[in-house]
Order: structure tokens, then sequence, then C-alpha cells
């Protein structure tokens, strides 16, 4: 490669590494999301699906099968079952924050209605179940059938802790393993026990995934406050306008002075926002130090999902997914 022609990035990597089975993969989530009754469901699906994205999730599962020595077929079954429960809840999610833009284009809610919305996500769900138990294992029925219960219960959290101002760090982190950290664990984890790997490669898998997870999440709470649209999918400042209690935010608020906590009152739990308070909250955030801070902790928990594959044995695979831990910090700068 030279100097002038830009770096690949890890998922990029992963990606030509995987390219078979991701066509694969594409192939099976065309074919399951087709309905012969409803012609709805694949027109709203392909709607999300087709807008692109990096395929983490899916990729995760793809290459922690390959790393662990798997041949046969049932990783491509579920990476399509990671990707559909991933697709559901953005559906999902987009209804719930009433959300216009999704990967850069109108969402499926603002296009058709929400109900539509709803019940696509549902049928995505189901989709999901029908192809992991088509591989057999009970292990991994539980795996993502419990991720799927902890992802909702992470929602469901996030209303609750919403708009609150006493909501600490603790409860972010708790939203953010739910929503956000549960699916990237369940990708990594299945892939090591579809292959057979031994019990604590599985551990190590899983604690990647949950540690990469969290590192995601906290990076586009951080975006969210400064990010290129076309980087987060989504226009800068959608969180402060639908009143999310990020991380940033809990910062800022934690160090507020009374001036400052009135505004967060306001814009926050009252959600009476005017012009111009998108930049006094950026601010804010400056003066206390809360997006640096942020960033240092998303750095952490990058550190720890690299950590986590040092007792994995060496693989093309496990470098590039340690390369992809700090990748998904890196997108900040």
């Amino acid at each position: 490669m030279s100097l002038d022609q830009p770096r690949q990035k890890p998922h990029e990597r992963l990606a030509e590494m995987l390219s078979d089975d991701m066509a694969r993969v594409a192939g099976t989530i065309r074919q399951r999301m087709a309905s012969d009754h409803a012609p709805r469901i694949p027109e709203v699906t392909a709607h999300l699906v087709d807008a692109g994205g990096k395929r983490i999730r899916p990729l995760l599962t793809l290459a922690t099968a390959r790393m662990c020595g798997y041949s046969g077929e049932d990783h491509i079954r579920l990476a399509a079952t990671v990707e559909f429960i991933h697709t559901a809840t953005l559906l999902h999610d987009d209804v719930v924050d009433e959300s216009l833009r999704r990967r850069g284009r109108p969402t499926a809610n603002l296009l058709w209605d929400n109900k539509s919305s709803v019940l696509v996500g549902d049928y995505l769900f189901a989709r999901s179940f029908q192809l992991m138990v088509e591989t057999g294992s009970l292990r991994v029925l539980d795996i993502l059938s419990d991720a799927a219960a902890t992802i909702a219960e992470g929602e469901v959290l996030q209303l609750t802790a919403a708009q609150n101002l006493a909501t600490d760090e603790a409860t972010y982190l708790k939203v953010v393993r739910g929503k956000t950290a549960a699916l990237f664990a369940a990708a990594t984890e299945v892939g090591g026990v579809i292959a057979g790997a031994p019990e604590p490669v599985v551990q190590a898998l899983r604690a990647y995934g949950d540690a990469l997870g969290i590192a995601f999440q906290m990076t586009d709470d951080l975006l969210d406050y400064g990010g290129a649209s076309g980087v987060i999918g989504k226009d800068t400042g959608d969180d402060f306008r639908e009143r999310k209690l990020t991380l940033p935010v809990i910062r800022a608020v934690a160090a507020a002075d009374p001036e400052e906590r009135a505004f967060w009152v306001r814009t926050i739990e009252k959600g009476q926002q005017e012009a111009g308070d998108l930049d006094r909250a950026m601010d804010i955030l400056s003066r206390h130090g809360a997006l640096e801070s942020t960033r240092a902790t998303a750095l952490g928990w990058a550190a720890t999902a690299r950590e986590a594959l040092g007792s994995i044995p060496a693989h093309p695979i496990r470098d590039t997914l340690a390369d992809l831990a700090d990748y998904v910090v890196e997108r900040i700068s």
C-alpha cells in the first residue's frame, strides 16, 4: 500500500477476509425476510438492510467461528440471526425515539408508519428465533434468546432513566450493556460455541464482545456532540433533542453550577428547548471536559476488549479484532 492510499479499516479487512461467508449471509437474509402474504415486510426490511452499514455484528460471529476453526454451515445462520435481531431493534428504536433518519436515509416509520415498523420488527425477531433453532444447539439458543431479552430490558431501563437528571453512570452502563453490548457479546460468544472452542476461549470472546460494545456505544454517544452525520448515520445533536442522558451529559450535570443545572433541567427534564441550546450544551460539555473524559473511558473499554483476546491463540483474525477495538473509538478523530 502506498503512502497516499487510505489505510484499510479493520471492519473492511474482516469483510474482505470473510467475503464469501458474508455473501452467503446476505443471501440468507434476503431469503428469510421474504413473505408471500405480506409484501410490506420485505419492503420495510429491505429499506433498512439495503441502506448499508458496517455489518459489524454478523462479521463478529463469522470471524470468531472462523478463528476457532469452524468449518460447518451454522455460522451463516447465526450471523443472519444476529443481523435480524439488530435490524428489529433499530425498527423499534426509531419508533420509540420518533427518529427521522437512519444510516443517512429516512426511517421506516417515517416512510411507512409506526405500526409497520413495530410489526416488521416483530417478524424479524421471529425469523431470528427460527434461524437459531435450526442450529440444533440449546446453548446457542440460550445465549441469543437471553441477549434479545437483555436488549429489551436495556431499552425499557433507558426509558425510565431518560430525562431524569438523577441518572448516574452505573445506570448508564447498565443501559449500554443492555441495548448495545449484549448483542456484541452474544455475536462473539456463539461463534466460539458453534466451533466447539474451549470454554476459556468462549468466555474470552464474550468478554471481548461486551467491552467492544460498550466502547462502541460510548463513542456513538460522544459523536452525537460533534461527529459527522455520515459517520453516525443520524443528525448531530439528535440525542440532545431526544433528551437522552448519555455519559457526556451525565458528567456535565454532575459538575454543573446552579445556572448550568437550571439549563439541563429546562432542556432535558422539561424538554423546553430553544434555538441555540445545542450550542450552549456543547459549551458546557467542553467547559467541564465531559467529552474528553468520555473518550478516555471509551478508550479504556477498547483496551479491555484487546486484553480479552490475549488468551486466544495467534491468528490473523484475532489481530484484526484487536485493531477493531481501537477503531471503534478512533472514529471520534
